[in-house]
């Protein structure tokens, strides 16, 4: 066979690319090579601002993604080398395709503790099936882990035991600050869902301003997307029965033999690093994921030091023709101040798309710039049912400890953290319905200096945002 451009991987960045040549050249053959039956596609796209976008991420079948672009064949096989000098694509199944332009979107796989029968990596909706099988019946959980795939994990179970070791100070440290944990905390340890619903009115009991000093904050499937916790996770209508948070701490090992002091037993029992010895009936291994940077025939590509293939701005490895987007890529040209690389949906759909133009102008020797999207770090997720904005350097990224933050709580209802070095606003964190997201990212981008309205810019009784419109 033989593609203008062939796409390898399923995922959001490998679908995304494909749609996007697709809209660019549809004059031109587009082949995506995905090992699932199923590919992830995004939908529902609403803009928050200049380069903040929410949307839905949808599972479909294969063949869906060539009825709506004719130009785009969709392989499912499984590639076993590729062929740099003679621009070849082997597969599992005997297929030998050739190319002009190959963007590698293989994703990353999640890191497993240990190779278990009760340890369970959860990254793609294969593993999340596997997942709710395996817990039918559990009496406890234990969770393994400090990102999103974990929270979300620990605040969905319901009726069951769960204990969630994390190597933090904070829950959710990968995200946010002990502040911003604290105030999912409340939601966390409440034992009903029949919550009281928070006021419209604004009533802000904490609004403060200060320095930071101390401390620095299927396997090989596609990443779920931003909605994957919407899996019903059990029947009972409750929430978790008791949660324990052990902190500071990681598991050191695992056993299937108890000790005949314990009166309980468990199939699986794991020692922690802070001397405690935990029994349950699963583990939830989401400690982080690697990327799939591992094909036949590229031994030779540069790579990052988490492992992914190094890319130029122009998202282009260090072999000429050959890109690579998402998870199995690393950013190696110098990055804008406010922007840097999280293996997240939203810089998959960006890259996706940025890889597709990249290798549209290169085809066509046409002169072409970064994609505006790299200048400002920007994701819109959900945690504890509260909807979350994170903007630029949400958590003082690079700033070495050198910045101010203002902060508004309103309990129950929101979180409003932003990030400020000499008067300029430099990131944002925004948790609830805060409706402050345009001006932020504004506020991020035009480096306005802000000195003159002190902790006025969180006033509850001033509409700032209407005043920077």
């Amino acid at each position: 066979m033989e593609g203008t451009f062939v796409i390898v991987g399923g995922g959001i960045s490998g679908v995304t690319c494909a749609e996007s040549i697709s809209f660019l050249a549809p004059e031109e053959k587009v082949i995506l090579i995905t090992a699932s039956s199923l590919i992830k596609t995004i939908t529902n796209v609403v803009p928050l601002g200049k380069v903040l976008f929410q949307f839905d991420v949808e599972e479909r079948d294969t063949s869906s993604l060539s009825r709506e672009n004719s130009s785009v064949t969709v392989l499912q096989d499984t590639v076993s080398e590729v062929n740099p000098k003679e621009r070849l694509v082997k597969t599992e199944g005997g297929r030998i395709i050739k190319y002009q332009k190959l963007c590698l979107c293989t994703g990353a796989r999640p890191k497993i503790i240990a190779e278990n029968p009760y340890v369970i990596g959860i990254r793609d909706t294969e593993s999340v099936t596997n997942f709710l099988e395996k817990i039918k019946g559990a009496r406890r959980v234990l969770v393994v882990g400090n990102g999103g795939i974990a929270t979300e994990i620990v605040y969905k179970i319901r009726g069951i035991d769960v204990i969630w070791v994390i190597k933090d100070k904070h829950i959710s440290a990968t995200f946010v600050d002990p502040g911003a944990a604290e105030f999912f905390r409340e939601k966390l340890q409440k034992k009903s869902t029949s919550e009281e619903k928070p006021s419209l009115e604004k009533k802000c009991f904490k609004r403060a301003r200060y320095s930071v000093s101390g401390e620095k904050s299927a396997k090989d499937g596609p990443a779920l997307g931003p909605d994957w916790y919407n899996f019903k996770l059990t029947d009972f209508p409750v929430l978790p029965a008791e949660v324990k948070v052990e902190y500071q701490c990681e598991v050191s090992s695992i056993s299937s033999e108890s000790k005949d002091s314990e009166e309980v037993k468990w199939p699986i029992y794991a020692d922690l690093t802070n001397g405690e010895r935990v029994g349950c009936d699963l583990i939830v291994s989401a400690t982080g994921v690697i990327p799939n940077a591992n094909l036949l025939g590229l031994e030779d590509l540069k790579k990052g030091e988490d492992g992914g293939y190094l890319v130029d701005w122009k998202l282009e490895t260090s072999q000429e023709d050959i890109f690579a987007a998402g998870d199995v890529c690393s950013a190696g040209w110098e990055l804008g101040s406010h922007w840097f690389q999280m293996r997240l949906w939203t810089q998959a759909h960006q890259m996706g798309q940025y890889a597709a133009k990249s290798m549209f102008s290169l085809l066509r020797k046409e002169e072409f710039y970064q994609d505006f999207c790299f200048e400002l770090f920007t994701h819109v997720t959900r945690f504890f049912d509260y909807k979350v904005v994170l903007l630029g350097l949400y958590n003082g990224q690079k700033l070495n400890q050198d910045y101010e933050i203002l902060l508004r709580v309103t309990k129950g209802e929101e979180y409003v953290k932003l990030i400020l070095k000499n008067g300029k606003m430099q990131g944002a964190v925004l948790i609830g319905e805060t409706d402050l997201e345009e001006m932020c990212e504004n506020l991020i981008l035009n480096q306005l200096d802000l000195s003159i309205y002190g902790a006025d810019l969180l006033n509850p009784d001033i509409d700032i945002e209407d005043y920077f419109d």
